[in-house]
């Protein structure tokens, strides 16, 4: 297999070090700050090894098949909030109403898998009622960013012909204007109710939880013509577990201990964009 090692910055010293901790045949350097360490022959302990070493030195390393290659796949499913944005959208809207401390601490639960999110949700939002709707546009207008690389892994894999599609368990207010601003294909997320230009404190329809994602990429791969092991799927909290599972390779974006534990992938300090270097 092939170990990719990337940071933000990176210093060869480092670099060549784990790679002989590794017992890596050769080490090429294949984009700025991005190292290929060939013919590496991972057992468990050496994983641990490594994930302890890259850590300290602040490097994403993953260990991936030397033939794997983006045209391998033709849909990319993301999770929003944590992921493909910076912020967690429920969060700011509560910031609004003075309720922020409360609204994250449930959500950090949730993520962490602590609370069941169906559960967690419902109680996040019903701390909302009452709140003028014009919250959710000055939460897209002044604190909503996509994350780092965002951009630049959507244009090459938009490019590649792949899908995209945004599968969220935060609210189609969002999920709508993502669409349209990152040209994506398919979205799908809570609707929450508003009356006479307040939130109601409820959603509309049915809650996405972790059992709805996983059913969104099915269905999405079934519209598509195409194996959920042809998707790759993005995400960082306990709800992306079940979506992640299904898929030919998931990633762990800057997510949650109990996800790094379970994805193929973990970027915990390069951005988005740190698939591509993956992806022949």
């Amino acid at each position: 297999m092939n170990l990719i090692l990337q940071g933000m910055t990176t210093e060869r010293a480092t670099i060549d070090r784990i790679a002989a901790i590794a017992d890596a045949q050769r080490v090429t350097a294949t984009k700025p700050n991005v190292y290929r360490c060939e013919g590496v022959h991972p057992s468990a302990a050496l994983k641990a090894r490594i994930e302890v070493e890259c850590l300290a030195a602040r490097l994403d390393a993953t260990f991936i098949e030397d033939d794997r290659k983006l045209s391998d796949f033709k849909l990319v499913a993301m999770d929003m909030d944590s992921t493909l944005i910076t912020i967690e959208c429920i969060d700011e809207i509560a910031d609004m109403a003075g309720l922020k401390p409360q609204v994250a601490k449930i959500t950090e639960a949730a993520m962490r898998g602590e609370i069941e999110f169906r559960e967690s949700l419902t109680r996040r939002v019903s701390l909302l009622k009452g709140l003028d709707a014009s919250a959710l546009q000055r939460v897209y207008d002044e604190r909503l960013h996509l994350s780092p690389g965002a951009e630049t892994m959507l244009a090459a894999i938009q490019a590649a012909g792949l899908k995209t599609l945004l599968v969220s368990g935060g609210f189609t207010f969002f999920t709508d204007r993502m669409k349209t601003r990152l040209g994506l294909d398919y979205t799908h997320a809570n609707v929450l109710e508003i009356a006479n230009g307040k939130l109601t404190g409820r959603m509309a329809d049915g809650i996405v939880d972790a059992d709805e994602k996983q059913y969104t990429v099915e269905r999405v791969c079934t519209d598509l013509g195409i194996s959920t092991r042809e998707a790759i799927v993005m995400g960082d909290g306990a709800n992306d577990l079940k979506m992640m599972a299904v898929a030919g390779l998931s990633v762990a974006y800057r997510a949650k201990p109990v996800v790094r534990a379970q994805a193929h992938i973990a970027l915990n300090f390069v951005g988005l964009d740190g698939i591509l270097a993956l992806l022949l």
